[in-house]
């Protein structure tokens, strides 16, 4: 059964707008570096959707377990990857970023592109970073997308009790950090800032303006497993 039946991920015509989203180019470059540098690997892509990323890393020469909550994005993540030359390097299962279907130390590279920012709270989003690190090796890179606290407007409030949970964005509990607190939450589960992409903002709104077009503010950085 698909667990997300009847909401948004699973529609068919959001399918088929993940299914020709290009990949992420930064996330692409600094993979093609990590795999440089050790030859293989085995990365862990959260919330992979219909493959969007999975699926050129898998070309890239990655073996690629892809996890999502919906299952016809994982059905589209399957087709995508039947007409790429991937030579069966990816791998998709149905499976919640909170408990992964990995062993401990076993991943080379974790993607967390757009998913830890749709934890309804700040203990799922604890448990998703900490499951990240499980699965890590240590010295594996990490690949962080997500939204950023200055989406919203400065008197915007927290959901009762969180830290940095909001509804404002969408009407449903979703997490936009501080840089802060992005940064301590990640230290507190064993990942340092990476220099090959330095933490920064895209979609940055102007002074004053909150979100750009109605375009979330978006952390993209590269950490590492200490």
């Amino acid at each position: 059964m698909d667990p997300l039946a009847g909401s948004p991920w699973s529609r068919p015509e959001t399918v088929a707008g993940f299914s020709a989203s290009p990949p992420n180019d930064d996330l692409l470059r600094f993979a093609r570096a990590e795999l440089g540098r050790a030859g293989r690997g085995r990365a862990l892509d959260l919330g992979c959707g219909a493959g969007r990323n999975a699926v050129p890393l898998s070309e890239d020469g990655w073996r690629v377990l892809g996890i999502d909550l919906s299952l016809p994005m994982l059905h589209a993540a399957r087709e995508r990857a039947r007409a790429a030359p991937c030579a069966g390097r990816l791998t998709v299962a149905l499976a919640p970023m909170g408990a992964l279907p990995v062993r401990d130390g076993s991943v080379d590279l974790v993607i967390a592109h757009g998913i830890w920012n749709l934890a309804r709270s700040s203990a799922e989003f604890r448990r998703a970073v900490r499951e990240a690190a499980r699965a890590a090796r240590p010295g594996a890179g990490l690949f962080v997308f997500t939204f950023s606290r200055a989406t919203l407007s400065p008197g915007a409030a927290p959901v009762a009790g969180e830290p940095f949970v909001f509804t404002e964005f969408s009407g449903e509990p979703q997490c936009f950090l501080t840089e802060e607190q992005l940064l301590v939450e990640l230290d507190a589960a064993g990942f340092a800032p990476d220099p090959a992409v330095p933490l920064r903002e895209l979609n940055r709104p102007r002074p004053g303006a909150a979100g750009a077009g109605g375009a979330p503010v978006i952390y993209e950085g590269t950490f590492r497993r200490r």
